[in-house]
């Protein structure tokens, strides 16, 4: 009540907002930010002051490419932006470039990408950066402007994705958190290393309220030597393949409680990716002398690179499903297009177990209007979708496949293939905001279907107080939501058997 009294409400929001400890005390490490701000200097940090420079280590230039997010993708812009303030959107509104469009770094810098002893096999998986998050930690705080300072592994993670923005925060706020590679190809002297990263950025400052910027991932690879003297080749990029892939956050008040803002949108562009393999900064003729980096004529000294033979590797796509599910474990069970899903169930005599949402099911975070989120995918990939009796039932008996709103939308209204669009209308006649289950049969008549929330406020509730039948717990499973989802799957069956028989 003292620090409200003197700060005020927006002066205590701020204040909270470096106060990382809560003890109403700023320490110099929390207080850091504003005074890089204040400065405008920011100190080495300890990890590269342990990591001095090797005057004859290699350099890797790496230019950053970035498209601005196209503002009419956002659901807002159908009301043209109605009851939003241009200040909550300046922070988006102005980021139309990288903040850095090239960077020459460290070639031993990228050894935090090299696999610990205990992984050397194609496919096996390890954490660069493993997840803090668990069920007892719940989410970090909405309410922060500034990057915590990066330690070990983390910190080559944030000075690349410093690249597109100098808030890059390299935990996300929400589960998957972290980064998770394997191997997907191996020589005698080097690595091709597959890895994906969750991170989001704050695009904010005081005195306006945060705003969050989350991209559904990162992927890429880097090829470099087992030693990580020398980067052949690194890519990094956020996937543009679907329809939208960002999602945004932002705060109307001054605390963690106050109404939060969300909106999904498509980002054309964003990846980074080195100019060529990494060089010399120094170099020496046969004779060990320091020779120049030009040829007589002033043209810089082409390098000649042995080329790689690669004894083992796996598929990208296998290595990127790896890592997929090691970010979201309800994807042990395949998850179809749309339309690749029906014709699969039809094949196999299965049922389709869709799941509609306005935001997606993976890569996007919240499904609806304030946090945290009752009917959002988050819930469910976080809870039933992951649990083994689901798991091995969808596996069994379903074709499974989620979709987005907008993107049946725009199939229900393509008339070239009427199956198709006939599909997405039984779809849609069914969908209510933010999540809708449904299990069909493989012509698309729907046999059964439950709203998010009308499936949480179930599962929420004593046995005892739920009033109607269609959904009864089980004395199988001390979870509820876990043996709600199986009823709702049996019942589909059961309901489809007259269909499956004929």
């Amino acid at each position: 009540e003292l620090a409200l009294k003197s700060l005020g409400n927006e002066g205590l929001f701020l204040f909270s907002s470096l106060d990382t400890n809560n003890d109403l005390y700023l320490s110099p490490e929390e207080f850091k930010p504003i005074a890089e701000k204040l400065t405008g200097v920011a100190p080495i940090s300890e990890f590269e002051e342990e990591e001095a420079p090797d005057p004859s280590g290699e350099t890797l230039s790496i230019v950053a490419r970035f498209q601005p997010l196209v503002m009419e993708t956002m659901t807002k812009s159908k009301d043209g932006f109605l009851g939003i303030s241009h200040v909550a959107l300046s922070g988006l509104r102005n980021w139309t470039a990288p903040a850095v469009p090239m960077s020459v770094l460290l070639a031993r810098q990228f050894k935090a990408f090299l696999p610990p002893k205990n992984k050397l096999e194609l496919g096996d998986l390890w954490w660069i950066i493993p997840s803090e998050l668990n069920i007892f930690t719940g989410y970090l705080s909405n309410n922060r402007f500034y990057p915590p300072p990066p330690k070990g592994k983390e910190i080559i993670i944030h000075k690349l994705l410093s690249m597109f923005h100098p808030r890059p925060f390299v935990k996300t706020r929400f589960a998957p958190q972290g980064a998770v590679a394997c191997i997907q190809a191996s020589s005698t002297f080097y690595y091709t290393i597959a890895f994906r990263i969750h991170a989001e950025f704050q695009l904010n400052e005081p005195p306006d309220f945060p705003f969050w910027f989350s991209p559904g991932q990162f992927t890429g690879h880097i090829i470099l030597s087992k030693d990580a003297s020398h980067v052949r080749e690194f890519k990094l990029f956020v996937p543009n393949n679907r329809s939208l892939n960002v999602d945004m956050e932002w705060l109307y008040g001054a605390s963690e409680s106050s109404n939060m803002e969300v909106d999904i949108g498509y980002l054309p562009q964003m990846e980074l990716e080195s100019t060529g393999p990494s060089i010399p900064s120094v170099i020496h003729d046969e004779n060990g002398n320091v020779i120049d980096s030009r040829d007589p004529s002033g043209e810089p000294i082409q390098f000649v690179f042995e080329e790689i033979t690669w004894q083992q590797q796996i598929p990208w796509e296998e290595a990127a499903k790896k890592l997929e599910v090691a970010m979201y474990p309800f994807k042990k069970v395949s998850y179809l297009p749309f339309t690749q899903a029906f014709e699969r169930a039809k094949a196999e005599k299965k049922l389709v177990h869709s799941i509609l949402l306005w935001g997606a099911l993976d890569d996007h975070k919240p499904q609806s209007a304030s946090l945290p989120v009752p009917g959002s995918g988050r819930t469910l990939r976080e809870t039933v979708l992951e649990s083994s009796p689901i798991l091995a039932l969808l596996n069994e008996s379903f074709i499974s496949s989620w979709s987005l709103v907008k993107e049946l939308e725009e199939l229900q209204s393509n008339r070239e293939n009427e199956f198709y669009s006939k599909l997405a209308d039984l779809h849609l006649e069914k969908y209510n905001f933010p999540v809708e289950m449904i299990i069909c049969l493989p012509n698309g008549t729907v046999v059964h279907h439950i709203n998010a929330n009308h499936f949480l406020d179930i599962t929420s509730m004593k046995p005892e107080d739920v009033e109607s039948n269609i959904f009864s717990f089980s004395s199988n499973f001390e979870d509820p939501s876990t043996a709600t989802y199986l009823q709702f799957l049996k019942e589909g069956l059961q309901r489809a058997k007259p269909y499956l028989q004929t």
